[in-house]
């Protein structure tokens, strides 16, 4: 009889120790109770700072993970006008900004968080000697910029115009970043990016600041976007950014205040 009880017991116990994995198993496959998720599309040139920016915003909000997608402004736009999911846009110029606000995909005022400039970027040591944008048009060189509709490109623009200073860009990128990338390789002497990715990237480049640049200031307006997932997650954000821990995460890495 014994035998016969403990042979019963047997399957009694497997049954309840597969339960009881299984239980476990559903249990921490289930996502946080609250758990929410911002997704935010912000220039190339935020990378940096409004990548530690998001991990500050989710310290401060349990269960909230934001999602960033960086790229150049111009880009962005054409996603969100093309009916791209997101809730949160900062732009690396007005002018993109203007664009989706006219395409009606941006909800509320657009508010500017921050300003930024150009730099010649050169490699490590700067073995070209550069000085300033006047020796980037200088034969032997290879000089890559941003494309004329991202906003680094219109402002490389901008400032050969206003100094008469004439580039013959080996390449034209769309977005800062690709720029900042040759320089890196080495497959560039020389990119116009901003003061901000320079000094992010200083362990890899040098920074060469030249006075032309002060003559095409960007300004860096952000905004909820329309019909936003988490609209109200999204407007926490943006006052995030504007506030004054905002300002100085931004400060850290070179951008102007505005």
């Amino acid at each position: 009889m014994r035998r016969l009880v403990s042979a019963l017991r047997v399957p009694a116990l497997l049954a309840l120790a597969l339960a009881a994995t299984a239980c476990g198993s559903e249990t921490a496959a289930t996502p946080q109770a609250g758990a929410k998720t911002l997704t935010v599309f912000a220039a190339a040139s935020l990378t940096e700072s409004f990548g530690t920016l998001g991990k500050q915003f989710e310290a401060r909000n349990s269960g909230v993970t934001v999602k960033f997608s960086f790229e150049g402004s111009s880009a962005l736009v054409q996603k969100l006008t093309q009916g791209a999911e997101a809730d949160v846009f900062a732009s690396a110029d007005q002018a993109n900004m203007d664009k989706a606000t006219q395409g009606e995909v941006i909800d509320g005022q657009p508010s500017v968080f921050a300003t930024n400039r150009l730099a010649i970027a050169v490699g490590k040591g700067n073995p070209k000697g550069i000085k300033g944008l006047a020796d980037l048009a200088k034969d032997g060189l290879t000089v890559i910029v941003c494309a004329p509709q991202v906003p680094c490109g219109a402002a490389a623009k901008k400032v050969q115009q206003s100094s008469g200073v004439t580039l013959k860009p080996a390449s034209e990128e769309q977005d800062v970043k690709s720029v900042l990338a040759k320089v890196r390789s080495g497959d560039a002497d020389a990119g116009l990016v901003y003061v901000t990715d320079a000094t992010s990237a200083a362990a890899k480049v040098d920074k060469v600041d030249f006075p032309e640049s002060a003559g095409a200031i960007n300004s860096y307006p952000i905004a909820v976007v329309k019909d936003a997932p988490q609209a109200a997650l999204a407007k926490q954000f943006t006052d995030f950014v504007l506030s004054a821990t905002g300002k100085q995460e931004l400060v850290k890495v070179g951008f102007g205040t505005p």
